[in-house]
């Protein structure tokens, strides 16, 4: 899909082009306390938890913030793509405003509602050495989500914290920070995805388009940390010189 990064951050107030800048700091900064022990963030994920397979969760059970109801797992199922793995990211309903709903579902699928209704948020590839490559987005059973429309996902980044230890507090506040450094992406590609998720059911007509096993990823973009923060530091320069 296109994606315009200096229109985008154009649009965008000065306190949230600052929380982007601070979160690009955190970042950097986990990456450096990574770095100096030889390890990076999905290396933490799989560390103490056996053989890698294969659609599996890692680490296992999930990573789970009891106080935000923020959640994400790492696991690899797509080699054809060039990436190691990717994150998914959630919020559960009990991190979620009481004003935020999902969709109207009239299917037949059992889905996840009331206290266990959850949202994923967008996914994180990242290629063999533990870098991000791109995000993207899945139709619901791709996750087994109780799926929200775009304007809902974007209310819910900001809900989205890991403020624990395990399975490492670096890898936690990496994964919280580039929801933030990452949010003109995340709208697009959400935004993006409710439009072809419309188109599908115009043209699928009968059909449980959110059960449709020709659809799973919906849509990519490519990322890359310090591109990012270099382009947020000038949105903001620009910003700060004209307020």
């Amino acid at each position: 899909m296109k994606f315009n990064l200096a229109g985008a951050l154009a649009d965008l107030s000065i306190e949230t082009l600052e929380q982007m800048a601070e979160a690009g700091a955190q970042i950097k900064e986990s990456q450096r306390l990574l770095d100096k022990a030889g390890a990076n963030v999905v290396g933490q994920c799989l560390a103490n938890q056996g053989e890698f397979f294969e659609f599996d969760h890692y680490p296992s059970g999930d990573v789970y913030d009891d106080e935000f109801h923020a959640q994400y797992y790492y696991h690899s199922h797509r080699p054809e793509s060039g990436e190691h793995g990717h994150f998914h990211t959630f919020i559960r309903a009990k991190g979620m405003p009481n004003s935020v709903k999902p969709i109207e579902y009239t299917g037949k699928a059992k889905r996840p509602t009331g206290k266990d209704a959850i949202c994923h948020l967008i996914a994180i590839s990242m290629d063999k050495p533990g870098q991000p490559m791109s995000m993207f987005t899945t139709n619901r059973w791709v996750t087994d989500e109780t799926y929200y429309m775009s304007d809902e996902v974007i209310r819910l980044l900001d809900y989205f914290k890991i403020d624990h230890t395990f399975p490492c507090l670096a890898t936690n506040q990496w994964i919280t920070a580039m929801l933030v450094l990452f949010r003109p992406q995340i709208m697009a590609l959400v935004k993006e995805r409710d439009v072809i998720m419309k188109t599908r059911a115009a043209s699928h007509p009968g059909v449980d388009i959110y059960e449709d096993r020709d659809l799973d990823l919906i849509t990519s973009l490519p990322i890359n940390i310090d591109e990012q923060i270099e382009n947020v530091g000038k949105a903001l320069a620009a910003r700060r010189q004209v307020a």
